[in-house]
């Protein structure tokens, strides 16, 4: 009998949705409207491998300007884990981002397979569990994110990127079930957040502010849009103090880490004003 061909194509949008779904089998709890934001960054930028008409493996090497590129859902199905399937979707991937700087969360223990490949470890970024609720904010500067010019919000987004999002940042901070706040402050936007809703509770990210005190009323903000109780997560970049600080004031738990890596040097971002990390499949 006849093996099954393994080919590798560009997903479709449909397909994004098998991406998404083994995500949330793994525990990564995805946002329940990611996958049309997802492919909004880059629609190129999906990649499949099918046994026959059977798909078997899942991921994501997003193209962002002309020079940064992120890997995400690098998934196999169990069964067919260890065959060489997953590799060489991997290489496929790597090879559509080839002249570019590549960033990647990986889970730790595939940390030094990730080495092999070219990746280094820049630090780690650190999920942390809270529950929601709380009294609606009273911060007078905190404003919706509506009320703000979209290429306000573009530019204040762009110094804490390390590529042009514009497609991805429109449709996530409009997505349903969300809540997109800022801070302005003579007339300055000084800080943004977004919390939305996944299969499990609700994910804060972007989470970025000029100062901890605007990241503070934010994440108040923010927290207290969601029911009482309900879980809560802020993945943070462990190398801003002030931002674990935030989470662990709040009595938030770490439940889960990633290895941010690049294949060149770390970009050189306002870590110090980063609180919130948007997304691990994305960046």
């Amino acid at each position: 009998m006849t093996e099954p061909h393994y080919s590798i194509q560009r997903m479709s949008r449909d397909d994004l949705q098998i991406a998404i779904d083994w995500a949330a089998a793994e525990g990564w709890n995805p946002g329940l409207h990611d996958a049309e934001c997802f492919y909004a960054a880059d629609p190129t930028g999906f990649l499949i491998g099918r046994l026959g008409d059977q798909a078997i493996a899942t991921i994501s090497a997003v193209k962002y300007g002309h020079s940064f590129g992120f890997i995400g859902f690098y998934l196999v199905k169990p069964e067919y884990r260890g065959q060489g399937y997953g590799i060489q979707l991997w290489n496929a991937a790597l090879d559509t981002l080839q002249g570019r700087t590549i960033g990647l969360d990986g889970v730790l223990v595939q940390q030094s397979n990730y080495q092999k490949s070219g990746f280094q470890l820049a630090y780690r970024n650190i999920r942390y569990a809270g529950v929601g609720g709380g009294e609606p904010t009273s911060h007078a500067e905190v404003v919706d994110l509506s009320n703000v010019p979209f290429e306000t919000i573009a530019a204040y987004d762009q110094l804490f990127f390390s590529g042009d999002r514009v497609q991805f940042l429109r449709c996530w901070i409009n997505q349903p079930d969300s809540t997109a706040l800022g801070i302005l402050r003579n007339n300055t936007l000084v800080g943004y957040g977004v919390i939305r809703a996944c299969r499990q509770g609700y994910k804060i990210g972007p989470l970025f502010a000029d100062r901890p005190t605007f990241a503070e009323a934010l994440f108040i903000a923010l927290t207290a849009t969601t029911p009482a109780g309900a879980p809560i997560y802020l993945d943070v970049p462990e190398i801003n103090a002030a931002a674990v600080n935030l989470a662990e004031h709040y009595e938030m738990k770490p439940v889960f880490e990633t290895a941010r890596m690049y294949t060149q040097a770390a970009p050189d971002l306002p870590y110090d004003r980063l609180f919130g990390v948007t997304t691990f499949e994305l960046g």
